[in-house]
């Protein structure tokens, strides 16, 4: 038996990911930290695990089957976040002479691009990248997004086994 029910965990992971949202906003603007193109991808990675969530604890499957469909598009959206941090750790690594030349502005690039090319420039991330203006414990932002995703994953992994175990205890 599990402790939490579905509705329940996935009621706890939405309001994690409205607090990263919500801590995303704060910084922006009450900080005034503008987001690079890599930030602005990791939040949308947030907001579809949050819908992932948020679906998963209105519709609370019953049936494993719908448990397991919610889970994996959990797991999905989370590794495309890691994904994203990942990069994002990367470039931020990178010596100051091999960092990538900083692009034109995302409202620019919203108004002059088609849809495909943005999100690609988007992910390939660029120079306004590379600077880490704030910091936690010795730690970017990007290094806490890319711990947050990868706690994700990991908890759907686990609760994906969990599931596998409850079934084969029936």
């Amino acid at each position: 038996m599990l402790p939490l029910s579905f509705r329940q965990v996935y009621s706890l992971g939405f309001i994690a990911c409205a607090a990263l949202l919500g801590a995303a906003y704060y910084f922006e603007y009450y900080l005034y930290l503008d987001p690079c193109p890599l930030c602005i991808m990791q939040r949308i990675a947030v907001a579809a695990l949050a819908l992932v969530f948020l679906c998963g604890a209105l519709h609370a499957p019953t049936r494993l089957l719908g448990q397991r469909l919610y889970t994996g598009a959990g797991i999905l959206a989370s590794c495309f976040g890691a994904a994203i941090a990942g990069r994002h750790v990367w470039i931020q690594s990178l010596p100051p002479d091999q960092v990538p030349t900083c692009g034109p502005s995302l409202e620019y690039m919203v108004d002059a691009l088609p849809l495909a090319d943005l999100i690609a420039v988007m992910l390939r991330g660029n120079g306004n990248c590379a600077e880490a203006v704030w910091s936690f414990a010795g730690m970017s932002m990007p290094q806490w997004t890319l711990i947050w995703f990868v706690v994700f994953a990991l908890s759907g992994v686990g609760y994906m086994w969990q599931l596998g175990r409850a079934q084969r205890a029936d």
